[in-house]
Protein backbone atom coordinates (compact mmCIF):
# COMPACT_ATOMS: atom_id res chain seq x y z
CA UNK A 1 0.00 0.00 0.00
CA UNK A 2 1.34 3.60 -0.73
CA UNK A 3 1.34 6.55 1.44
CA UNK A 4 0.30 9.38 0.17
CA UNK A 5 0.66 13.18 1.40
CA UNK A 6 -1.82 15.35 -0.55
CA UNK A 7 -2.01 18.87 -0.68
CA UNK A 8 -5.49 20.00 -1.22
CA UNK A 9 -7.01 23.91 -0.91
CA UNK A 10 -8.73 25.82 -2.69
CA UNK A 11 -7.72 27.70 -5.92
CA UNK A 12 -4.87 29.73 -6.39
CA UNK A 13 -3.11 29.53 -3.22
CA UNK A 14 -0.05 28.29 -3.79
CA UNK A 15 -0.33 24.29 -3.38
CA UNK A 16 1.35 23.60 -6.85
CA UNK A 17 4.18 26.09 -5.88
CA UNK A 18 4.46 24.54 -2.52
CA UNK A 19 4.43 21.33 -4.42
CA UNK A 20 7.61 22.24 -6.26
CA UNK A 21 9.43 23.10 -3.55
CA UNK A 22 8.29 19.86 -1.30
CA UNK A 23 9.12 17.63 -4.13
CA UNK A 24 11.17 18.71 -6.73
CA UNK A 25 8.67 18.23 -9.46
CA UNK A 26 7.58 20.88 -11.30
CA UNK A 27 3.88 20.89 -12.34
CA UNK A 28 2.05 23.46 -14.50
CA UNK A 29 1.30 26.56 -12.41
CA UNK A 30 -0.56 29.78 -13.37
CA UNK A 31 -1.63 32.85 -12.23
CA UNK A 32 -5.33 31.90 -13.37
CA UNK A 33 -6.98 29.43 -11.03
CA UNK A 34 -7.89 26.36 -12.17
CA UNK A 35 -4.80 25.32 -13.91
CA UNK A 36 -4.33 21.67 -12.26
CA UNK A 37 -7.48 19.37 -13.26
CA UNK A 38 -6.26 15.87 -12.20
CA UNK A 39 -4.01 14.68 -8.93
CA UNK A 40 -0.69 14.64 -9.81
CA UNK A 41 1.65 12.35 -8.17
CA UNK A 42 5.28 12.42 -7.38
CA UNK A 43 7.44 9.90 -5.20
CA UNK A 44 9.97 11.25 -2.84
CA UNK A 45 10.96 8.51 -0.16
CA UNK A 46 8.57 6.41 1.41
CA UNK A 47 5.77 8.32 -0.44
CA UNK A 48 4.16 10.01 -3.08
CA UNK A 49 2.74 13.32 -2.55
CA UNK A 50 -0.29 14.35 -4.00
CA UNK A 51 -0.97 17.41 -6.04
CA UNK A 52 -5.20 17.97 -5.77
CA UNK A 53 -7.06 20.34 -7.90
CA UNK A 54 -8.09 23.52 -6.57
CA UNK A 55 -11.49 23.77 -5.21
CA UNK A 56 -13.94 26.89 -5.11
CA UNK A 57 -13.70 29.96 -8.70
CA UNK A 58 -12.13 28.35 -11.81
CA UNK A 59 -11.30 30.60 -14.12
CA UNK A 60 -13.51 30.21 -17.58
CA UNK A 61 -15.09 27.13 -15.74
CA UNK A 62 -18.54 26.52 -15.38
CA UNK A 63 -20.77 25.71 -12.37
CA UNK A 64 -21.15 22.32 -13.30
CA UNK A 65 -17.25 21.97 -14.12
CA UNK A 66 -16.46 23.64 -10.55
CA UNK A 67 -19.27 21.12 -9.11
CA UNK A 68 -17.05 18.06 -10.90
CA UNK A 69 -14.09 18.80 -9.73
CA UNK A 70 -15.20 19.12 -6.32
CA UNK A 71 -16.68 15.56 -6.53
CA UNK A 72 -13.51 14.58 -7.87
CA UNK A 73 -11.76 15.81 -4.39
CA UNK A 74 -14.32 14.59 -2.20
CA UNK A 75 -14.53 11.02 -3.76
CA UNK A 76 -10.48 11.37 -4.54
CA UNK A 77 -10.39 11.40 -0.18
CA UNK A 78 -12.97 9.55 0.85
CA UNK A 79 -11.70 6.30 -1.67
CA UNK A 80 -7.74 7.09 -0.63
CA UNK A 81 -8.24 7.39 3.28
CA UNK A 82 -6.78 4.53 3.84
CA UNK A 83 -3.78 5.64 2.26
CA UNK A 84 -3.35 8.81 2.95
CA UNK A 85 -0.66 9.56 5.76
CA UNK A 86 -1.07 13.32 5.80
CA UNK A 87 -3.73 16.16 4.07
CA UNK A 88 -1.77 19.27 3.71
CA UNK A 89 -4.80 21.93 3.57
CA UNK A 90 -3.18 25.07 2.20
CA UNK A 91 -4.58 28.60 2.37
CA UNK A 92 -3.69 31.90 1.62
CA UNK A 93 -3.46 32.84 5.06
CA UNK A 94 -3.15 37.02 3.77
CA UNK A 95 -7.04 36.08 2.36
CA UNK A 96 -8.51 33.95 4.51
CA UNK A 97 -10.33 36.04 6.42
CA UNK A 98 -11.83 38.19 4.53
CA UNK A 99 -12.92 35.18 2.27
CA UNK A 100 -14.81 33.73 5.07
CA UNK A 101 -16.12 37.19 6.17
CA UNK A 102 -17.83 37.19 3.05
CA UNK A 103 -19.00 33.35 3.02
CA UNK A 104 -20.18 34.25 6.74
CA UNK A 105 -22.04 37.13 5.17
CA UNK A 106 -24.02 35.26 3.08
CA UNK A 107 -24.90 33.16 5.63
CA UNK A 108 -22.47 30.24 3.75
CA UNK A 109 -19.80 28.45 5.37
CA UNK A 110 -16.48 29.20 4.10
CA UNK A 111 -15.33 26.51 1.96
CA UNK A 112 -12.20 26.33 3.28
CA UNK A 113 -13.55 25.60 7.25
CA UNK A 114 -16.57 23.07 5.28
CA UNK A 115 -12.69 21.19 3.93
CA UNK A 116 -10.82 21.65 7.53
CA UNK A 117 -14.22 20.13 8.63
CA UNK A 118 -14.58 17.01 6.12
CA UNK A 119 -11.00 16.16 6.43
CA UNK A 120 -11.40 15.91 9.93
CA UNK A 121 -14.39 13.86 9.70
CA UNK A 122 -12.76 10.98 7.49
CA UNK A 123 -10.16 10.86 10.59
CA UNK A 124 -7.21 12.12 8.90
CA UNK A 125 -4.32 13.62 9.99
CA UNK A 126 -4.39 17.12 8.46
CA UNK A 127 -2.08 19.89 9.00
CA UNK A 128 -2.79 23.71 7.99
CA UNK A 129 -0.16 25.15 5.88
CA UNK A 130 -0.91 28.78 6.03
CA UNK A 131 0.80 30.50 2.85
CA UNK A 132 1.68 33.54 2.01
CA UNK A 133 2.87 34.99 5.22
CA UNK A 134 4.82 37.26 3.75
CA UNK A 135 2.35 39.78 2.07
CA UNK A 136 0.75 39.75 6.29
CA UNK A 137 3.25 42.45 8.02
CA UNK A 138 5.45 40.84 10.40
CA UNK A 139 3.87 42.37 13.67
CA UNK A 140 0.51 41.32 12.65
CA UNK A 141 1.25 37.67 11.98
CA UNK A 142 0.39 36.17 15.47
CA UNK A 143 -3.20 37.84 15.32
CA UNK A 144 -4.28 36.98 11.89
CA UNK A 145 -2.87 33.16 13.02
CA UNK A 146 -4.96 33.24 16.10
CA UNK A 147 -8.03 34.51 13.97
CA UNK A 148 -7.23 31.62 11.09
CA UNK A 149 -6.81 29.10 14.22
CA UNK A 150 -10.29 29.81 16.00
CA UNK A 151 -12.60 29.81 12.51
CA UNK A 152 -11.11 26.11 12.29
CA UNK A 153 -12.04 25.65 16.03
CA UNK A 154 -8.97 25.81 17.44
CA UNK A 155 -8.43 28.41 20.33
CA UNK A 156 -5.93 30.74 20.45
CA UNK A 157 -3.42 31.17 20.58
CA UNK A 158 -1.77 29.84 17.21
CA UNK A 159 1.46 28.65 19.01
CA UNK A 160 -0.44 25.74 21.19
CA UNK A 161 -1.00 23.86 17.47
CA UNK A 162 2.29 24.35 15.99
CA UNK A 163 1.72 20.34 15.36
CA UNK A 164 -0.89 21.15 13.26
CA UNK A 165 -0.48 24.75 11.74
CA UNK A 166 2.81 25.52 9.36
CA UNK A 167 3.05 29.08 8.92
CA UNK A 168 5.26 29.19 5.25
CA UNK A 169 5.55 30.89 1.77
CA UNK A 170 5.75 28.61 -0.54
CA UNK A 171 7.02 31.68 -3.73
CA UNK A 172 9.66 32.20 -1.10
CA UNK A 173 10.67 28.99 -0.25
CA UNK A 174 10.18 30.06 3.48
CA UNK A 175 8.51 26.17 4.21
CA UNK A 176 10.60 25.05 6.89
CA UNK A 177 7.82 24.77 9.36
CA UNK A 178 6.20 22.40 6.88
CA UNK A 179 9.28 20.21 6.20
CA UNK A 180 9.58 19.50 10.20
CA UNK A 181 5.84 18.52 10.43
CA UNK A 182 6.06 16.11 7.36
CA UNK A 183 9.52 14.83 8.05
CA UNK A 184 7.94 13.74 11.75
CA UNK A 185 4.93 12.41 10.32
CA UNK A 186 7.05 10.07 8.08
CA UNK A 187 9.85 8.79 10.52
CA UNK A 188 6.77 6.92 11.91
CA UNK A 189 6.26 5.35 8.77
Amino acid sequence: MSREIVLIGRSNVGKSTLFWQLTGTRVRVGKRPGITLHPFKAPLGKVYYVDMPGYGFMFKASRAEQEKTKDLIVHYFEEHASEILLAVQVIDASSFLDIADRWEGRGEMPLEIELWEFLDDLGLDVILAANKMDRIARQDRDGALDLICERLGMLPPWTQWQDKVAPISAKRGQIEPLRALISAKVALI
